[in-house]
């Protein structure tokens, strides 16, 4: 792969993003240098309040099979392991990416997917003070759908506790498939 022509296009991709009004630009390669390279970008173009959220945390995960067989998006050949972090691996390497990617100017950081990794959620949010987004992903929302419509668990309280397990590892902001249900169950 050509790692710093990759990067070049992406920074030019997060200015025009910025010229059509994001406020915040998520960028999910996981490349050498891209979140320093994007913030460059959108520094020099004078974007400097776009925000950028690195998913420097992405794990080569099986939780996100039933978004990638529903969106018909596995890869044509390979995989994408070669970029996503190994699930076996410990701390250390979640931190490193961290560390990385806040040094070169992420405003944010994800953990993805979430509900496997609290542990490495909680120690992101111990170390950086800047924000921590988890994602909790379309396997995570299978498997409660699933055993919810088997009558194996109770399907809101399921979803609560574990978006509250997820925010109390850490979470500033969650991303999640049950936003528009959490809504309503907090409603009531």
């Amino acid at each position: 792969m050509k790692n710093d022509e990759t990067v070049a296009n992406l920074a030019k991709q997060a200015v025009n993003h910025a010229k059509a009004g994001a406020s915040v630009i998520a960028p999910s390669g996981m490349m050498d240098g891209m979140i320093g390279a994007l913030r460059a970008g959108l520094d020099s173009a004078g974007f400097k309040d776009v925000a950028l959220l690195s998913y420097a945390v992405k794990y080569a995960s099986a939780f996100y099979g039933p978004f990638r067989d529903a969106a018909d998006s596995a890869p044509a050949f390979g995989d994408r392991r070669s970029y996503q972090m190994d699930p076996a691996r410990g701390l250390d390497e979640a931190l490193l990416e961290t560390k990385l990617d806040v040094e070169q100017g992420a405003d944010m950081i994800m953990v993805k997917p979430a509900g496997p990794y609290l542990d490495v959620i909680s120690a992101v949010r111990r170390r950086f003070d800047v924000p921590v987004v988890a994602y909790q992903v379309s396997g995570e929302y299978a498997m409660l759908e699933a055993a919810a419509k088997n009558g194996w668990l109770d399907h809101d309280r399921a979803v609560l506790e574990s978006l509250t397990s997820i925010k109390r590892a850490g979470a500033d902001l969650i991303i999640s498939y049950y936003a528009e249900k959490l809504a309503k169950l907090i409603e009531t």
